[in-house]
C-alpha cells in the first residue's frame, strides 16, 4: 500500500469558540402532525416554513415541505402546500391539549401572515 498527503489541501483548524451545540435529546416522544394549506402561488415555502417555525419556539423541532399540488380542486392562482411539523418537548409528554394549541397556533399563524386555509 501507498498513500500521498497534500498537505497543502488539508482544511485549516476551526477557531476556537466555534464548536457546534453539544446534541441535544429527548426522553419523550417527538409527535408529527401533517397540515395542507392553500395559499396564493406567490407564497414560497421557505416563508411558510420560517411563520411555522416561530408559531411555538419551545415544542416544534422540524418543519418540513412534502408536497406541493396545484391543479384540479385547486383554485387558479393557488397552490396546495403538505406541511409535516414535528413536536417535541424535552421535560414531559405532550398532551392532546398541548398539541391543540400548538396546531392553532400554527393554522393562526400561517392564515395571518398568507391567508392560507386548511386545505378540505
Amino acid at each position: 500500500m501507498a498513500f500521498e498527503i497534500f498537505l497543502d489541501a488539508i482544511p485549516a483548524p476551526r477557531a476556537k469558540g466555534k464548536a457546534r451545540p453539544s446534541l441535544k435529546l429527548s426522553d419523550f416522544q417527538a409527535v408529527e402532525r401533517d397540515f395542507a394549506f392553500i395559499v396564493s402561488e406567490d407564497v414560497t415555502a421557505a416563508d411558510i416554513i420560517k411563520t411555522i417555525a416561530q408559531a411555538d419556539k419551545n415544542l416544534i423541532t422540524d418543519v418540513s415541505i412534502f408536497d406541493v399540488y396545484t391543479g384540479k380542486g385547486v383554485e387558479a392562482g393557488k397552490k396546495s402546500v403538505a406541511i409535516r411539523v414535528t413536536l417535541q418537548s424535552y421535560d414531559r409528554t405532550l398532551s392532546e391539549q398541548d398539541i391543540a394549541a400548538v396546531s392553532q397556533s400554527i393554522i393562526s399563524a400561517v392564515n395571518k401572515d398568507f391567508g392560507g386555509q386548511l386545505r378540505q
